[in-house]
């Protein structure tokens, strides 16, 4: 038991699952399991973004899948904000590929919805240990899938003809550096990283940082 208390931001757009949830939480604080307070639940993107920012939870709670966009694009979206907290994916997918590309996103742990009360405190307690948390049953699945996607990523690199220095651009911008910050890692000038950003854009065929790091995931071209 952690003598301070876990800030927990509640991130569903099912108001019905953020109530069975929040009885979870409840019952390990009342069974001096774990010291938890929900400082807030969100049910968008927007809202989980805006909360996080404010509160600062030590753990976020994150439906794979929101109404309003998916948990990928939230994951990355708190890496571009340089979100310092924890975060446990929540999904009903047990399909390796989710399962990864969540992982790559950032994401501290995968539990499956439906097996929620078995796997929580667990994946609580081993992420405030700075660990992954993975279910037993997909553990060795998913290094396979990861031995499978770094396959995948060398096809990529030499279909789409990035150039090391694109890769070690698209490589920090995946990371939530800031043009400025890439520019002084790779000791070159704010305006080449650009020209550099333009390239990665054309390539992966896409118009904006988060959309080119998606692109990139999915090609298994970065890892979190």
């Amino acid at each position: 038991m952690t003598d301070q208390k876990l800030s927990v931001l509640l991130v569903d757009d099912d108001r019905v699952f953020r109530q069975g949830l929040h009885t979870l939480l409840d019952f390990y604080s009342v069974s001096a399991q774990l010291l938890i307070e929900v400082v807030g639940e969100a049910a968008s993107i927007e809202q989980a973004l805006s909360l996080a920012a404010q509160q600062k939870p030590a753990l976020i709670l994150l439906d794979l899948e929101l109404e309003s966009g998916d948990g990928i694009t939230t994951l990355l979206r708190l890496r571009e904000m340089l979100f310092a907290g924890k975060v446990l994916v929540l999904s009903a997918h047990q399909e390796d590929d989710w399962i990864f590309r969540a992982m790559q996103a950032g994401a501290t742990g995968y539990i499956f919805k439906n097996r929620l009360a078995t796997q929580l405190f667990e994946a609580i307690t081993t992420a405030l240990k700075s660990e992954i948390y993975l279910p037993t049953e997909v553990a060795s699945r998913f290094f396979r899938q990861f031995q499978s996607y770094s396959e995948a990523s060398f096809q990529a690199r030499q279909n789409l003809h990035l150039t090391e220095r694109e890769q070690e651009v698209l490589h920090w911008l995946a990371q939530g550096d800031s043009n400025e910050t890439i520019a002084k890692r790779l000791y070159v000038t704010v305006a080449t990283v650009k020209a550099h950003l333009t390239s990665i854009f054309e390539k992966l065929q896409v118009t904006s940082r988060t959309q080119a790091i998606v692109a990139a995931m999915k090609l298994g071209l970065i890892s979190c």
